[in-house]
């Protein structure tokens, strides 16, 4: 009864009235457990009561001490350890007919079970234990293990999405999102930088802003705009008409409820302000099922601009790159909790601004600062594995 599993017991009962029964039984184990041991215990005592008096009767009493280890020999191999190990390898074979008989005994017991029951809440109340009732909720960390041994059933790339879809309430949206100083921003007041800026933009989405790059005011899209010199209507006010009001994120939000948030709100991507109300950061739709299926093939290019592998096996980075990337590319397991970024995490652990060939290592792995420009890490080398000494 114990060793069954639930979910697929939940699944039989649809069209088994055995396993119907039985998922009542678990459902109300103070009653099972209890004509369970009533039934066992009795038995049990029985039998030695019947052995001492025969072991008396025919051997005298010197042969009692004989007799009860070998009932107990008896009782282990053949009414313990056999036929519950297979029970417990055969769990449906046995729990689903054994339900009638069990059901029957607690309806036949029901008193004696019952004081049975009350006598022990009774005794564990006075022990300070509360009879809570049982919960059958099951937590992300378990689910995970759920997924994993499903490898037979579920096919690798399904078990990775799935692992990855519960692993969303997790992940906040400042992990994945496009850091500020990487957005490309416009000052709506100004037609002919925004002109200038459509030449060399190699974005899809334009910020725009009044007066100070702080004060975001909208989000232009470069598919509308491309919609307008497809119709000849070009013109900076057709332009500033385009404008979509900016869509803000607070920072902290997982990645789960944003992606429930972007499908109430028919949008696909948001800016992340922190507690004083700042843009942080981008956070897009495409980012969010990336997280969850892997890399898109447009992504790839940015990747490998981002990681080049060394003959020596070592690898030059962009320290702009996420954390969360890094560790997904190289198979890494640096803690994304202090920063978000490898530039981040790199200045977190100096607590300085590094000089050029300053190297460092951070769980087991050995980064080197390559080249700096204006106070900021450009350029870092690292190994997987540690250089021997």
């Amino acid at each position: 009864m114990m060793a069954i599993n639930r979910y697929r017991l939940k699944v039989l009962s649809k069209n088994n009235k055995n396993a119907k029964r039985t998922e009542h039984l678990l459902n109300d184990l103070d009653h099972l457990i209890g004509t369970i041991l009533l039934g066992n215990n009795f038995v049990n005592i029985f039998a030695s009561s019947i052995t001492t008096i025969l072991a008396i009767k025919l051997w005298g009493e010197g042969s009692i001490v004989p007799a009860s280890l070998t009932l107990t020999f008896i009782i282990l191999i053949f009414a313990e350890t056999t036929p519950k190990t297979f029970a417990a390898k055969n769990p449906e074979k046995i729990a689903l007919p054994a339900s009638i008989i069990i059901t029957a005994l607690i309806k036949l017991f029901k008193p004696f079970v019952w004081l049975i029951a009350k006598l022990s809440k009774m005794i564990l109340i006075l022990f300070g234990i509360k009879n809570e009732p049982h919960d059958n909720l099951i937590s992300s960390e378990e689910l995970k293990m759920v997924v994993n041994d499903a490898k037979p059933i579920i096919a690798s790339n399904y078990q990775k999405m799935l692992l990855n879809i519960i692993d969303l309430e997790k992940v906040k949206v400042e992990d994945i999102m496009i850091p500020r100083h990487e957005l490309i921003s416009i000052d709506i007041n100004k037609p002919d930088e925004i002109l200038k800026q459509f030449e060399r933009i190699q974005h899809t989405r334009l910020l725009t802003y009044e007066t100070s790059s702080d004060n975001i005011t909208g989000i232009l899209h470069m598919r509308d705009i491309v919609n307008l010199y497809a119709k000849g209507d070009f013109s900076i006010d057709n332009v500033l008409a385009l404008v979509r009001t900016p869509y803000f994120v607070p920072e902290g939000t997982s990645l789960a409820h944003q992606l429930a948030h972007f499908q109430q709100q028919k949008r696909r991507l948001g800016l992340i302000v922190d507690e004083y109300g700042e843009v942080c950061g981008m956070i897009v739709l495409e980012d969010i099922l990336e997280e969850i299926v892997g890399q898109f093939t447009s992504n790839q290019n940015e990747s490998i601009d981002e990681i080049i592998k060394q003959k020596d096996g070592s690898y030059l980075i962009d320290p702009r790159i996420s954390i969360r990337e890094l560790n997904n590319l190289l198979q890494l397991n640096l803690s994304v909790t202090k920063a978000k970024t490898l530039n981040g995490l790199i200045l977190e652990t100096l607590q300085s601004i590094p000089k050029r060939d300053v190297s460092l290592k951070i769980d087991n792995v050995l980064i080197e600062i390559m080249h700096i420009s204006e106070q900021t890490i450009k350029l870092v080398k690292i190994r997987l594995k540690p250089v021997p000494s």
